[in-house]
């Protein structure tokens, strides 16, 4: 979740980045794929006039309608929902295997496999979910899916502290965040399985990194008002340990990270992903970047200069993002930058 309070230099302190020089001493060799391709089936923003590309398609309105009786025909077009949360579908295909993942389930239960149904998704072919990290604006359409799914047992793969009881605190209000139920999640159909560190998925094609290293000097994580509950008091959660990311090995291109809110830091992500896999070449970066609000932004300028230097071929943020980044990194990178909106799909295949 975003916030706007600033944190004090000793709160600051605590998410002060841990070394990680060169590369991981045991490299994870993550199989390259032929094609990967990345839905957004939720997101902070539809636009059913942004123009495509031979990579991208947009939804438009789409061919979905509704009852209307204003209109001679009585049915009228509907578009995508909206939402300040954020869910992607992942496709990834080596030789002539697909396998298709979940990657966060926005904030509602409804939009989710509303979007889907729109877009004519088959939500019954999915293999596995991710959980970026334990916030409620990635985990309020579970229980759609899990009622789409009919009791059928699904992977889903999170970190274990995705459970934390988390709270946004200001000396003017307290907004107490819904927090995730391991238990209920059992009964409603989903196999949890709990990893904090990098873990593969997909025969060796999809990796989920787990815990990310902290290891850039600006990105301080969250300020003092977003809170945890350590059993008997509330203290400042400024890093949000749970925070994962999804990295696959695009063949000849390199690697595609996609990110839930990029808690960790998108740069320090990208850092971490690099380092395990032994991959340098960022491909693309897609995902909520967390760069909103007057806490986060100051961030902005070193995030987009860092970025830079990547040079990715696709940076499509979204989610938490925030517009003030959008400018920012639309500006400094036009040929790679794509805005983002509930219901594109990226197709990204090597050269």
């Amino acid at each position: 979740m975003c916030d706007t309070t600033h944190a004090t230099p000793h709160e600051a302190a605590l998410s002060a980045p841990r070394p990680a020089p060169g590369r991981a001493v045991d490299p994870i060799a993550l199989q390259p794929v032929d094609e990967v391709r990345v839905t957004v089936l939720m997101d902070n923003t539809f636009d059913a006039l942004l123009v495509g590309d031979e990579h991208t398609i947009r939804a438009g309105m789409g061919p979905a309608s509704t009852t209307a009786g204003q209109f001679e025909t009585g049915r009228t077009a509907v578009g995508l929902l909206a939402e300040h949360g954020f869910s992607a579908l992942v496709t990834v295909r080596r030789g002539d295997r697909e396998t298709v993942l979940l990657f966060d389930t926005g904030l509602s239960p409804s939009g989710l496999v509303t979007n889907a149904d729109r877009l004519a998704v088959d939500l019954g072919a999915l293999q596995g979910v991710v959980l970026s990290h334990g916030h409620f604006d990635h985990a309020g359409g579970l229980g759609g899916l899990a009622a789409r799914l009919r009791a059928r047992r699904m992977p889903m793969v999170v970190h274990p502290q995705a459970w934390t009881r988390r709270r946004l605190h200001t000396p003017q209000s307290t907004f107490d965040m819904p927090t995730l139920s391991r238990k209920a999640l059992d009964a409603e159909g989903f196999e949890v399985v709990e990893r904090s560190r990098p873990s593969l998925l997909v025969d060796g094609s999809v990796l989920i990194t787990g815990e990310v290293d902290r290891t850039t000097d600006f990105e301080h994580g969250m300020p003092a008002a977003h809170q945890a509950w350590r059993g008997d008091h509330w203290e400042h959660d400024p890093q949000v340990v749970d925070d994962q990311a999804l990295v696959v090995h695009l063949r000849d291109r390199g690697l595609v990270v996609l990110t839930g809110c990029g808690h960790a830091g998108v740069v320090n992500i990208v850092r971490h992903a690099r380092r395990l896999t032994g991959v340098e070449p960022l491909h693309a970066l897609l995902g909520g970047f967390h760069l909103t609000g007057p806490a986060f932004e100051p961030v902005i300028a070193p995030t987009v200069h860092a970025l830079q230097d990547f040079a990715p071929r696709l940076i499509a943020p979204g989610h938490c993002t925030g517009w003030r980044a959008q400018h920012a990194l639309a500006a400094a990178m036009p040929d790679a930058w794509s805005a983002g909106s509930s219901g594109t799909t990226h197709r990204l295949v090597p050269a």
